[in-house]
């Protein structure tokens, strides 16, 4: 374990104390949402992003020294373990470098060098590698027998012997190694040319690169046209430096054994190593391209879950549609539905007064607070149709992005909620809920449709969901939850909790009613003191009998806000409401060896604002009047737009025209950027000006320069 403590430590730029003490409270069953809010002091601070970091390479370095164990096991029963080779194998510090010493104690399918030691050629093999001045015919001559019956069938299977064992040699792979990841060139080139999906790999029908310098969107996408046979892929670096590398590690002569070597060398590197590095540097690339969309992923998913709320407002929906008509729902400032009909202000049938007057009559019957509107198809004419009625009371109109929506309405968790109704009112629902709260509503759907990444379906799934179901359990934990009202699907990310605990908490509520106070969470079936002490801090209870109930300060430190206030002669409430009495508190005479000056600014910052909301103010936003579709732009116009996803390469913009348009990455600003999140964020509102317009293909190219 000290071993891994060292390496994580210098792989992340941290104390050997913070990884230590991280690694410890992992074991002990505590989750990352707590570890980064509850314990700063072991901690010395580290965010949920830095401890996840340490988690990650926690497991790999475990899996690395299992494999290291199982290689010396294997090496022992085979009797071939010995003092270099076991010093070998426990200072190896890479995986590559581990298998590479592993390589030639392999179990091996049958080759040309296991057929050629079975014809007796490994004793030539072993003359030849010697390269001394023997005359080689005679000694060829002497393994000639009814198996090898001709020089050329011997001197075939001694290199077949020695290229073998050039490929096993774990100095050559690794300088190999190197210079495939220095120098290595990926390319690509057409297979299927005439076939109506090879077009979208048009960029890729002739390309090549360094493979180091091969950005993440880029391999993913020459990866997948490879996957679907559209192209053809290759790494290698220069073949002269490659064979060089080779040769003078094993050529050591120009007599004829030096050049039966040197034709061995060629050989191991054309028909062994360069395919096997080859493979190899695809693997590792991928892996690398994996890493940097899943991050992109993650931080898109993370910003799209703590988009602002609306908040507990009266929401009527809808899920705009042409032929079908706009479905719409009224919700009551708890999502709960009220009421569900079907309105048809647009083309074909397009009754539009009679649509008119039934919005105004909703609104006013259910006292709606705001108006939310899918931005799928009839999106902008359903908008523009909306915000031409005069309504009797004030109400806000939002454009919601009802991306991952079509899949909760058809899935278990929303047939179960609303049996009796179809998708399309399901859907509307979901619009409605998701601008009250896009967090309570988005974790209800498997993260990786939410479709805010990049190649999200091309990259190891694995780690996506693993990845993405962390960036969910954090935001869920740093907005808190209220547990008299939340789902069991969002009680599901809160620390400590999972399904079956949140299923129990439903059912416990269903059965006795609201939770009073947090102690009495100790009730619920299988919810033990791990969970309570995991899960308390992010559960919120309105209204409770103890105003810390509300807050984010965890129960374990409410003795101290109890001692605090009658230090102070006055009520917990009073505290929390009065700041001149707050102010009278000096928190460093409470710091000791348990509680130290982070959480100690913690719980003061809180008792200031108890229960806030980390999340921002939501904003009306507004499209370009007059502007419906891609034929209605023109090149140069100026318009208002949403920032729908960000990639390695650039931004999407919604503006309004059923087709994100891109802002490459070169076209964001007047200096150079290097990652698109510099200077954007999602739903942000910007100004895009209309570069290049391509109906055909369905391409809008923007700029944010001069405008």
């Amino acid at each position: 374990m000290e071993k891994n403590i060292v390496r994580i430590a210098e792989n992340l730029n941290l104390t050997k104390k913070q990884v230590s003490n991280t690694i410890n409270l992992l074991s002990e069953g505590a989750t990352i949402p707590f570890i980064s809010r509850y314990r700063k002091e072991m901690t010395e601070g580290l965010d949920e992003v830095v401890i996840g970091n340490i988690k990650e390479q926690l497991a790999k370095w475990e899996e690395f020294e299992k494999r290291k164990a199982f290689i010396l096991e294997t090496l022992k029963e085979q009797g071939n373990l010995n003092d270099e080779l076991e010093t070998k194998i426990e200072n190896a510090s890479e995986i590559s470098e581990l298998e590479d010493i592993y390589l030639p104690f392999k179990p091996k399918r049958k080759t040309k060098a296991t057929i050629a030691k079975e014809r007796g050629l490994e004793p030539l093999a072993k003359l030849i590698m010697r390269q001394g001045n023997e005359d080689l015919d005679i000694a060829v001559s002497k393994f000639l027998n009814e198996d090898v019956e001709t020089q050329e069938e011997a001197l075939d299977g001694a290199r077949d012997i020695l290229a073998e064992w050039f490929s096993e040699n774990a100095v050559a792979r690794g300088r190999l190694r190197r210079l495939f990841i220095k120098d290595g060139i990926i390319s690509s080139k057409i297979v299927k040319k005439n076939e109506a999906d090879a077009e979208k790999y048009s960029d890729y029908f002739e390309h090549s690169e360094l493979i180091r310098k091969c950005p993440s969107h880029r391999m993913l996408a020459m990866r997948r046209g490879e996957n679907e046979g559209f192209l053809k892929l290759s790494v290698e670096p220069d073949r002269e430096n490659a064979i060089e590398i080779l040769e003078t590690m094993f050529v050591k002569s120009s007599n004829d054994c030096g050049k039966q070597v040197s034709l061995a060398v060629a050989d191991c590197y054309k028909r062994l190593l360069q395919p096997s590095m080859e493979n190899e540097m695809k693997t590792l690339f991928k892996e690398k391209a994996d890493e940097v969309a899943i991050m992109v992923f993650a931080e898109n998913l993370r910003q799209l879950l703590l988009s602002p709320p609306l908040g507990e407002k009266r929401v009527l929906a809808i899920d705009p549609g042409f032929r079908t008509g706009c479905k719409l729902v009224c919700l009551d400032n708890q999502g709960k539905l009220l009421h569900n009909e079907t309105i048809f202000p647009h083309p074909p049938q397009k009754d539009g007064k009679i649509a008119a007057k039934k919005l105004v009559s909703l609104v006013n019957s259910y006292k709606i607070d705001a108006i939310a509107i899918g931005n799928g198809t009839a999106g902008r004419e359903t908008e523009f149709f909306i915000k031409n009625i005069a309504f009797d009371r004030k109400v806000q109109v939002f454009v919601v992005n009802e991306a991952g929506a079509s899949i909760y309405s058809a899935s278990k968790i929303a047939r179960d909620e609303f049996p009796q109704f179809d998708v399309t009112v399901r859907g509307a629902v979901s619009i409605g809920r998701r601008l009250m709260d896009p967090l309570a509503e988005l974790v209800k759907i498997e993260a990786k449709s939410i479709g805010v990444g990049q190649y999200q379906h091309d990259v190891d799934q694995g780690k996506l969901k693993n990845g993405l179901d962390q960036v969910v359990e954090n935001c869920v934990n740093k907005v808190g939850v209220e547990l008299n009202t939340a789902s069991m699907h969002l009680l599901t990310y809160v620390s400590g909790l999972g399904p079956q605990l949140a299923k129990n908490i439903i059912d416990y509520r269903d059965e006795n009613g609201p939770f009073d106070s947090r102690k009495a969470l100790q009730k619920v079936p299988r919810l033990g003191p791990k969970a309570f002490e995991q899960a308390a801090g992010f559960l919120r209870i309105r209204d409770a009998k103890n105003p810390l109930d509300f807050t984010a300060v965890h129960p374990e430190r409410y003795n101290l806000v109890e001692l605090w206030a009658k230090e102070l002669k006055c009520t917990v409430s009073e505290l929390i409401d009065n700041e001149e009495i707050r102010v009278k508190i000096d928190i460093k005479k409470y710091v000791n060896q348990e509680v130290g000056l982070p959480t100690l600014k913690d719980i003061m910052h809180e008792l200031a604002k108890p229960g806030r909301d980390p999340r921002t103010i939501i904003k009306v936003f507004d499209f370009a009047e007059g502007i419906h579709s891609m034929n209605d732009l023109k090149i140069g116009m100026v318009v208002p737009g949403i920032v729908t996803n960000l990639t390695n390469f650039g931004a999407f913009v919604d503006i309004g025209v059923k087709q994100d348009g891109l802002v490459h990455i070169s076209n964001m600003a007047d200096r150079y950027i290097s990652n698109p999140a510099e200077v954007l964020s999602l739903n942000q509102h910007v100004m895009v000006k209309v570069v290049d317009v391509d109906v055909a293909r369905k391409r809008i190219q923007l700029s944010m320069k001069d405008i």
